[in-house]
């Protein structure tokens, strides 16, 4: 038995933008088997068949299926298609250009209990030139179907040498390639350090500020108590 699928659509409409002048097709069926999907558009007609399941695995095999003709003319050629796990997706490109919006999917006027809008991509007509003309889609490539390896050119970001360019931040070499920071206005710490340490943990200034009473001995036991507490003997 032949079952019809699940199909939300959306759209866009422009009369100068073609990438706005477009159909949203989403065929809501999971785990597709891609070796029985058969999709044809033409310009006025989508036809759709594919199989789900598999015997190998004990999951019920069934068929779905549909067709009919579209609403207006599109143009095949510069419509895009993508098969991922959870559906199969397309972008079907109008042919006339114009502002309004088609009436329905399909040419004839019937209802359908299988068509149904995309709420997640669908925006009113008069609202639609705030809108994103074309769905960020993850498992659409928007350059063609043969495409998604245009960001191999990047290799994973090797193109970058995996940020090598940067020498992976080993020029700084752990601050030290910067003199133990001598190079901020012949600043240097170590030499500060040692006269902090001569001067019984004074300050550049010579002075260690308002806690001058504290017996510097108790620093070496780690950080004083929150409250005084006289002592006991």
């Amino acid at each position: 038995m032949t079952l019809h699928p699940e199909i939300l659509w959306a759209q866009r409409s422009s009369d100068v933008e073609e990438e706005k002048n477009v159909v949203y097709l989403t065929v809501n069926l999971p785990d597709i088997n891609e070796s029985t999907l058969e999709y044809e558009l033409t310009s006025t007609k989508i036809s759709f068949k594919a199989k789900t399941g598999s015997a190998e695995r004990s999951i019920e095999e069934r068929e779905y299926a549909f067709d009919f003709e579209l609403f207006a003319e599109v143009i095949p050629e510069e419509s895009k298609k993508r098969l991922n796990t959870r559906s199969f997706y397309a972008i079907l490109r109008k042919k006339e250009k114009k502002v309004e919006f088609w009436p329905r999917l399909q040419k004839v006027k019937q209802k359908s209990n299988f068509i149904k809008t995309d709420f997640s991509k669908w925006v009113d007509e008069d609202e639609q030139d705030g809108a994103i003309a074309a769905p960020e889609d993850p498992d659409l490539d928007m350059g063609g179907m043969g495409g998604m390896g245009g960001m191999g050119g990047m290799g994973g970001m090797g193109g970058m040498g995996g940020m090598g360019g940067m020498g992976g931040m080993g020029g700084m070499g752990g601050m030290g390639g910067m003199g133990g920071m001598g190079g901020m206005g012949g600043m240097d710490f170590e030499k500060m350090m040692a006269q902090m340490s001569a001067q019984g943990g004074a300050g550049p200034s010579g002075s260690s500020g308002p806690d001058d009473d504290v017996d510097s001995d108790s620093e070496d036991d780690g950080p004083p108590p929150l409250e005084e507490t006289p002592s006991t003997s």
